[in-house]
C-alpha cells in the first residue's frame, strides 16, 4: 500500500546477505507496523488533512528508506542482548552511519527546535527523521561499540562511540537545552556514549584521548543528572593526578574557559574543589575518594592550608571528632604550623574525648611534633607515654614509635635540664627507651639513628659511631644526616682526615641542596686540620654555588634559609682574624651582617675582630648585641666572661662565673666554657678546682665535634 502511494516501487539494497531469521522478524515488523514506529494514527490524518499530497509522499519516501536502517537496529540490539556478539556486528555492518550522519544531526536539529503553533495552511517539516529513529539508530551505534569492546577491538569500539557525539554535538554546538529527548531514548543514548568513550580510551592505553573526551563531556551543558555529572568530573579529576602525562588543553576547550588552568594539576585539583562544593551542598552524596584524591592533589603542590580548609567544611558525622582533629593537625603541621597543630592534638587528648578511646595516631603525632622542639619536651613525654599505654597490647610496631619519640623527649629534656641529677636521669632514661624501641622494631632506621645521635650527644663515640654506621647500611648511604652524623662522629675521634673522607663520599652520593652544608662541613674540617688556604677555597666555591643558585632563580628552592651563607663569610672573617687580617675579616663581617644583620654569630664574630685588635670595651659592646638577639648564645656568654676577667679587678669575678656556669647550664659540654672556669678558679687561687675545671675541659675537648651533632 506504501508504495502505490508513493508511487515507486521499494526494494532493500543490501551490501551483503543478511541473517535469515532476523531478516524475517524486521519484514514483519515492517509490514505490521508500517509508521507506527514512527508516528502514530492520529497524528499522520492531521498531516494528511494539513498537507499536499507531494509533502506527505515525501515523508512516505522518507519512511520507507530509514525502515531497513531502523530493522537492522532492533535485529542487532537482539543479537547483542543475547550475547552473540559477532552476529550483532554483522547486522550493525549493514548500517550505513556515515551517510545517515548529517541526516540524523539535521533531524535532531529540526525536530528540538522551538516552534510555535501551526496555523492552517502552514508547511509542516518534511524530509527529515523522527527523533525516535534518531535514537534507534544511535542505539545502535552505541550497542555496535559495546559489541566491539566485547570483541578486544577497543579501537574500533571508540571511534564508533565518537561517531555518537560527533552527531549530537554537530546538532548542539553550545550544548543540550532542557526537554530534549524527554519523548524518546536520544538523551538516554548520548549520555551513555559520554560516559562509555574515555572508558574505552583508558582501556586502551590512550590517556590523553581519554583526558580530552572527558573535557568534551563536561565543557558544554548536556543535561547529565548531577550523579552522572559528579561521577564524570572525579574520573577526568583522576585520570589528571594519575595519567602520567601532561596533556595540554586545546584552544576548542580554551573558549569555554574565562581562566583555563595551567596544567593537569591544577584542573584536576579544580574539579575536586567543585565536588566538595557539590558535596556541602548537599548535591551530591559524601564521597570519601574525593577527598582522598584532593589530599593527594593538595599534599603533592604543598598547598596544605587549602586542604585544611577543606577537610573543617566537611560536614558532621562523616568524621569522628577525633579523626578530623587528626586529619586537620597533618595538614597544618605539615604547613610548618606546629603549634596549631598541638593545640588541635590536645583536643584528642582532652576532657571531652575522656569517654571515647585514645586516638593512638593523634597521640604519636603528638609526641612527634613535641620531639622536634626541645621547649615542649615534657609535654611529648606525656603524649608518648599515653601511646604506650594504649598500645601495649597492640601493635608492636605502634609501640616501638612511641618508645622512639619518648626516647627522643628524655633526651631534648635532658638538654634543657637545670640540676645535673634530673639531666643524668633523662640521658638514661632517653637510651633505655631508644634501645628498647630498636630491639622492637629493628629494621626501623629512623630509631637506629635516634639512638646513635643520642649516644653521640652524650659523648659516648663508641657506640655512636656502630649505630651510625648501621643507619647508612639500611639507608644504603641515600641520607645525608646519616653521612653527616657518621662525619662528626669520627671528627669527636680527633679523625680529621678520615671524617673529610666521609664527606667527600657524601658529596658524590647527595643531591646539589645537600652539597652546601657538606662543602661547609669540609672547610670546618680543614681548619680543624690547620689548612686554613684549603678551607678559604672551599668556603669560594661553596660561595659561588651559592650566588650560581641565586642567579638562576633556584634560591627559594635551595636557599629558603640564607644561615649557610652567614656562617660562611663568618667562618671566612675567623680564618682572617687568626692571620691578622683585620681589613678582609671586616669585608667578611660586613657580608655577613648584610645579609642578615639580627644574627647573634655576626655580632659575636664583630666581638672576636675588636678582641683580636684589643679594643676591649668595643668586643664587649659587640657581645651585649649578640647576647640581646639571643641571651643563650654560649660562645658569646663565654667570651663576655673572659673579657671580664681580663678587663676588670677581682671584683668582676663573681659576674664571669655566674656567666660561664649560665653557659654550662645551657650546654654542659662546652669544653671552653670549663677551660675558662678553670682560668677564673687559677685567678681565685682555688688551685684543685682550677686542675678539675681544666680536666673536664681537656677530656671534653677531646670528644668534641668540629661542629654541633644537632
Amino acid at each position: 500500500m506504501l508504495c502505490a502511494c508513493s508511487g515507486e516501487q521499494f526494494k532493500f539494497e543490501e551490501p551483503e546477505p543478511a541473517p535469515q531469521s532476523p531478516e524475517s522478524l524486521a519484514t514483519r515488523d515492517f509490514s505490521a507496523s508500517g509508521l507506527s514506529s514512527r508516528t502514530g494514527t492520529a497524528d499522520w490524518e492531521s498531516r494528511f488533512e494539513e498537507a499536499q499530497v507531494d509533502e506527505v509522499e515525501s515523508t512516505l519516501k522518507e519512511a520507507l528508506s530509514l525502515n531497513y536502517e531502523e530493522a537492522r537496529a532492533l535485529l542487532g540490539r537482539l543479537e547483542y542482548q543475547r550475547g552473540n556478539f559477532d552476529a550483532a556486528l554483522q547486522v550493525f555492518q549493514g548500517i550505513d552511519i556515515k551517510t545517515l550522519s548529517p541526516r540524523m544531526s539535521k533531524a535532531i536539529t529540526e525536530r528540538t527546535r522551538p516552534r510555535k503553533p501551526r496555523g492552517k495552511g502552514e508547511i509542516v517539516v518534511s524530509g527529515v527523521m523522527s527523533l525516535h529513529s534518531v535514537s534507534l539508530l544511535l542505539e545502535a551505534i552505541l550497542l555496535k561499540s559495546k559489541s566491539l569492546a566485547g570483541l578486544g577491538r577497543i579501537r574500533d569500539a571508540a571511534r564508533e562511540c565518537k561517531a555518537i557525539l560527533d552527531i549530537v554535538d554537530s546538532a548542539f554546538p553550545n550544548g543540550m537545552s532542557e526537554g530534549v529527548g524527554e519523548d524518546c531514548k536520544l538523551q538516554e543514548m548520548f549520555h551513555k556514549a559520554l560516559e562509555l568513550l574515555p572508558k574505552l580510551w583508558v582501556q586502551e592505553g590512550l590517556i590523553d584521548e581519554a583526558v580530552n573526551s572527558y573535557r568534551r563531556a563536561l565543557v558544554k551543558p548536556w543535561n547529565l543528572d548531577a550523579k552522572r555529572l559528579a561521577s564524570m568530573q572525579k574520573d577526568l579529576a583522576i585520570a589528571l593526578l594519575f595519567a602520567g602525562v601532561e596533556v595540554d588543553l586545546s584552544p576548542r576547550f580554551k573558549i569555554w574557559c574565562s581562566t583555563p588552568p595551567k596544567n593537569n594539576m591544577e584542573e584536576a585539583i579544580l574539579l575536586l574543589f567543585v565536588l566538595m562544593w557539590k558535596i556541602q551542598q548537599g548535591e551530591i552524596e559524601w564521597d570519601s575518594e574525593v577527598m582522598d584524591h584532593l589530599t593527594f592533589a593538595l599534599t603533592v603542590v604543598g598547598e596544605f592550608e587549602s586542604l585544611a580548609d577543606n577537610v573543617e567544611q566537611i560536614l558532621p558525622g562523616v568524621k569522628t571528632r577525633a579523626e578530623r582533629w587528626y586529619f586537620l593537625a597533618l595538614c597544618y603541621s605539615a604547613a610548618g604550623q606546629n603549634e596549631t597543630a598541638l593545640n588541635l592534638l590536645r583536643k584528642v587528648s582532652g576532657s571531652s574525648e575522656a569517654e571515647h578511646e585514645p586516638h593512638i595516631p593523634s597521640l604519636l603525632l603528638g609526641a612527634k611534633l613535641c620531639s622536634q622542639d626541645p621547649c615542649k619536651s615534657r609535654e611529648g613525654i606525656s603524649f608518648a607515654r599515653r601511646a604506650i599505654d594504649s598500645t601495649m597490647n597492640q601493635n608492636k610496631h605502634l609501640l616501638s614509635q612511641a618508645r622512639k619519640f619518648l626516647g627522643v623527649c628524655y633526651g631534648n629534656a635532658a638538654k634543657i635540664s637545670v640540676s645535673d641529677s634530673e639531666r643524668n636521669s633523662y640521658q638514661t632514661q632517653s637510651l633505655n627507651s631508644l634501645t628498647q624501641a630498636a630491639m622492637l622494631c629493628k629494621e626501623d632506621a629512623e630509631t637506629v639513628f635516634s639512638l646513635g645521635l643520642e649516644y653521640a650527644t652524650q659523648r659516648n663515640l663508641t657506640p655512636a659511631f656502630d649505630n651510625a654506621l648501621r643507619y647508612s647500611e639500611m639507608t644504603s648511604g641515600s641520607t645525608a644526616k646519616g653521612w653527616k652524623l657518621l662525619a662528626l662522629i669520627v671528627s669527636a675521634e680527633q679523625r680529621f682526615s678520615d671524617a673529610e673522607a666521609i664527606v667527600d663520599l657524601a658529596l658524590d652520593e647527595t643531591g646539589q641542596i645537600d652539597q652546601l652544608q657538606f662543602l661547609k662541613l669540609k672547610a670546618v674540617l680543614q681548619i680543624a686540620r690547620q689548612h686554613p688556604n684549603q678551607a678559604m677555597e672551599t668556603y669560594r666555591i661553596l660561595l659561588a654555588m651559592i650566588q650560581a643558585q641565586r642567579q638562576s632563580g633556584m634560591d627559594h628552592e635551595v636557599l629558603s634559609d640564607t644561615k649557610l651563607e652567614v656562617e660562611a663569610w663568618l667562618d671566612l672573617a675567623r680564618i682572617y682574624i687568626d692571620q691578622d687580617s683585620w681589613p678582609d675579616a671586616q669585608v667578611c663581617i660586613d657580608k655577613a651582617k648584610s645579609i642578615d644583620i639580627y644574627l647573634p654569630q655576626s655580632w659575636h664574630t664583630t666581638g672576636a675582630l675588636f678582641e683580636a685588635q684589643e679594643r676591649y670595651k668595643e668586643a664587649l659592646v659587640a657581645f651585649s648585641f649578640s647576647l640581646s638577639i639571643d641571651p643563650d648564645y654560649v660562645p658569646s656568654i663565654v667570651s663576655t666572661a673572659e673579657l671580664l676577667m681580663k678587663m676588670a679587678s677581682s671584683q668582676a669575678f663573681p659576674i664571669a662565673r655566674s656567666l660561664l656556669m649560665n653557659a654550662l647550664r645551657i650546654e654542659p659540654t662546652c669544653h671552653d666554657a670549663w677551660f675558662s672556669l678553670g682560668k677564673l678558679s687559677k685567678m681565685e687561687g682555688s688551685a684543685q678546682q682550677a686542675a678539675d675545671f681544666f680536666q673536664a675541659a681537656h677530656e671534653l675537648k677531646l670528644s668534641a665535634p668540629v661542629q654541633s651533632f644537632v
